[in-house]
């Protein structure tokens, strides 16, 4: 049996997601055309044992939210629960505070997904691992390059073991070109040095409060209160992975991740991605640059006649309610949302359209009235 924690944060984080986070949370927000915690669940979902989705956050269970969770339980067949900390507490804090309900039932092992990341989530690879040499922590780790790695927590690892051997979150000088993902998989064992830095944390607080149990207790901070402490203890792996990853933080990195997910879609979700029709938009293929593209009279799915073999290369999702115009020329990598309405001459690339909006294609004739 399987369990799996998404921590999904709260309204005063992502601040560099704003001003688009405003309107939808974070987590809702549509990255290659659904919610982005939607490619978690969906990669949680298909992992063989998985009984239960557990996503753990401070954002106030509203309607937006619970629509959400219910729509997915149904398509995903999966109880999948929110639940709600009383305060911020860190990316630890949350999973030693939900405890008892992440081990009901006893479950083997459990992942833990950050949110804000774009993924394939090579879960089944990574419960395989674990299964061949159980260990409380098992990280997810991929390469960067020098530069890169100090915006993320960087692992030295034994090239033989795969044990951590150092850990250091965002270095200022340069540590290791591996860096972690926020994609783990725990073991049961892991929640008991969350529970040691839980005690630390009240002992020292009730040092400068001796009024009794201090708030902050519960704050822990997986990568520098568990990770960095225990890295070198054989407790700690990684398993490195080759496949996409990026994580979203702003605006532009959520259109680098819509790209990902478009690009893999054509392998796990073909049926997601648009594919021409007559008298329907024309999908550009990504091969064909923006300052050479034909005039619509000599435009053939968005490539010149000859070029047939790329017809389906498209990377555009359109939403089944959005209304788009058959002059409309879309791609590469763009994502239509609900209730789109796309006007005549309208040319869009490299954009996630947002629900509801309206966009006319410029007096010029070049560029849309629109932005992500």
């Amino acid at each position: 049996m399987l369990k799996a924690v998404i921590l999904i944060g709260g309204p005063q984080k992502g601040t560099r997601f704003r001003p688009l986070s405003f309107e939808v949370p974070k987590p809702l927000f549509p990255v290659a055309g659904v919610p982005m915690i939607q490619h978690h669940i969906e990669a949680c979902a298909q992992v063989a044992g998985m009984q239960e989705i557990l996503l753990i956050g401070f954002y106030q269970p509203d309607e937006p939210l619970t629509r959400f969770l219910e729509a997915a339980q149904q398509e995903f067949n999966l109880p999948i629960r929110y639940l709600q900390e009383f305060a911020p507490l860190g990316t630890g804090g949350g999973l030693y505070h939900f405890r008892d309900q992440i081990l009901a039932g006893g479950p083997e092992a459990f992942f833990v997904l950050n949110a804000d990341v774009c993924s394939d989530f090579p879960l089944s690879t990574m419960l395989d691992v674990h299964r061949h040499q159980p260990h409380p922590f098992l990280l997810l780790g991929t390469t960067a390059n020098r530069t890169q790695s100090l915006n993320y927590g960087c692992i030295v690892e034994n090239p033989q073991t795969h044990e951590v051997l150092h850990y250091v979150e965002k270095p200022s000088t340069f540590v290791s070109d591996i860096i972690n993902c926020g994609i783990y998989l725990f073991s049961p064992e892991a929640l008991k040095p969350l529970r040691d830095v839980f005690q630390r944390n009240q002992q020292d607080g009730q040092l400068e409060d001796s009024s009794g149990l201090w708030p902050g207790a519960g704050t822990i901070r997986l990568e520098q209160d568990v990770f960095s402490a225990l890295a070198g203890q054989g407790q700690i792996y990684v398993h490195l992975t080759d496949g996409i990853w990026s994580q979203i933080k702003s605006a532009g990195s959520a259109l680098y991740a819509s790209r990902l997910y478009l690009s893999q879609y054509q392998l796990t979700h073909p049926e997601r991605l648009a594919k021409h029709t007559p008298g329907g938009p024309r999908i550009r293929d990504p091969e064909v640059k923006s300052q050479s593209l034909p005039s619509l009279n000599q435009m053939w799915f968005g490539v010149f006649a000859p070029r047939s073999s790329l017809l389906l290369l498209g990377n555009v999702y359109i939403h089944p309610t959005a209304k788009v115009a058959p002059s409309a020329v879309l791609g590469p990598n763009v994502s239509i949302g609900e209730g789109v309405t796309m006007g005549e001459g309208v040319r869009l690339r490299e954009s996630i359209v947002l629900h509801g909006a309206t966009l006319q294609a410029a007096a010029s004739g070049s560029l849309p009235r629109c932005s992500y």
